[in-house]
C-alpha cells in the first residue's frame, strides 16, 4: 500500500536584499568627506616617498643588467590612468623634479621632468580617449611602452648636452638599459598599481555615494 505524502517541498527563504546590501556597503560612506580627502592625500604622498624611498635600494632578485624597476615612473602611469591629461602632466612635472633632486648632482643634468611630463600627460590622454582597458596585462603594456619613451627621452637630453663624439656610446648603453628597465618595470607595476587603484576606486564608490 502507497502511503500518501502529506508534507511538500521545504520552501527556503531567499534572502533579504537588504541583508545583502550591507554586506556590500562601502565602510567609506560612513567617513566625514572631509576625513576621506585627508586621508586621500596621505595615501598619494605616502605612496611617492615610499617610491622615492626605495628608488635607490637594490633589492635581491630584482636587478636585471644592474638596472633596477622605475618606481616613479610606474606611479605616474598609474595616477594618470585616473586623471585627466594635464594632471597627469603636472604630476609628471612635479615626481620627475623630485627624482633630479635626489638623482642630479648638478642643474646642466638632464632632468628627468620633461620625460616624466610627457608619459603622464600620454597616458592621460589614452585613458580619456578609451584606447585601453584596465587590467594587469594592460597596465604592464603601458607602463613598457612608458618606460622606452622616457628613458629614450632621457638619452636624447644627454646627447645634447655632452660632447657629439660620446653619442655612440651613449646610444649603446642606453639600449641595454631601455630594455631592463622596460622589462622590471612592467612586471612589477602590480606591485602599485593593484593597491592604488583600489583605493581609488573605493573612494570614488564612496564620493558617488554619498
Amino acid at each position: 500500500m502507497r502511503i500518501p505524502k502529506f508534507w511538500g517541498k521545504i520552501q527556503t527563504r531567499p534572502k533579504s536584499r537588504s541583508r545583502k546590501s550591507k554586506n556590500q556597503i562601502n565602510p567609506l560612506t560612513k567617513w566625514h568627506p572631509r576625513l576621506r580627502q585627508i586621508v586621500d592625500g596621505i595615501v598619494t604622498v605616502g605612496s611617492v616617498m615610499l617610491c622615492l624611498l626605495i628608488l635607490p635600494t637594490r633589492f635581491p632578485g630584482m636587478e636585471l643588467l644592474g638596472i633596477e624597476p622605475n618606481w616613479l615612473l610606474i606611479w605616474v602611469v598609474v595616477w594618470s590612468l585616473k586623471r585627466t591629461a594635464f594632471q597627469g602632466a603636472v604630476a609628471g612635472i612635479v615626481i620627475g623634479l623630485l627624482q633630479d633632486a635626489m638623482t642630479s648632482a648638478d642643474y646642466s643634468d638632464p632632468t628627468h621632468a620633461l620625460s616624466l611630463g610627457l608619459v603622464g600627460l600620454i597616458t592621460g590622454y589614452i585613458q580619456k580617449q578609451r584606447f585601453i582597458q584596465e587590467d594587469f596585462i594592460f597596465i604592464a603594456l603601458i607602463v613598457f611602452g612608458m618606460a622606452v619613451l622616457a628613458d629614450t627621452i632621457f638619452a636624447s637630453q644627454l646627447v645634447f648636452m655632452r660632447d657629439r663624439n660620446t653619442a655612440g656610446d651613449i646610444w649603446s648603453y642606453y639600449q641595454k638599459v631601455v630594455l631592463a628597465s622596460a622589462i622590471l618595470s612592467s612586471l612589477w607595476a602590480p606591485v602599485i598599481y593593484y593597491p592604488l587603484n583600489r583605493w581609488w576606486h573605493q573612494l570614488r564608490l564612496a564620493e558617488q555615494s554619498s
